[in-house]
């Protein structure tokens, strides 16, 4: 799904939005959060952190690339 549609979910409060989020950016955010901590329940932890400030800064933020 493209990016633009994902921010249009956020706008509109769906929560598909994180669904998609996760769809498409969940193994790269994993993967970096893997090489900066060593604990995966913590890595994963940090994930759904990223899910949740996505959440909470669109609205108002409307980024074009997520």
């Amino acid at each position: 799904m493209e990016d633009a549609i994902i921010v249009q979910l956020y706008w509109d409060r769906n929560e598909q939005a994180i669904t998609e989020s996760s769809a498409k950016y969940g193994g790269y955010c994993k993967s970096i959060a893997c090489n900066i901590l060593a604990d995966p329940s913590d890595a994963e932890e940090c994930v759904n952190d990223t899910w949740l400030n996505a959440w909470g800064a669109m609205p108002p933020h409307r980024p074009s690339l997520l």
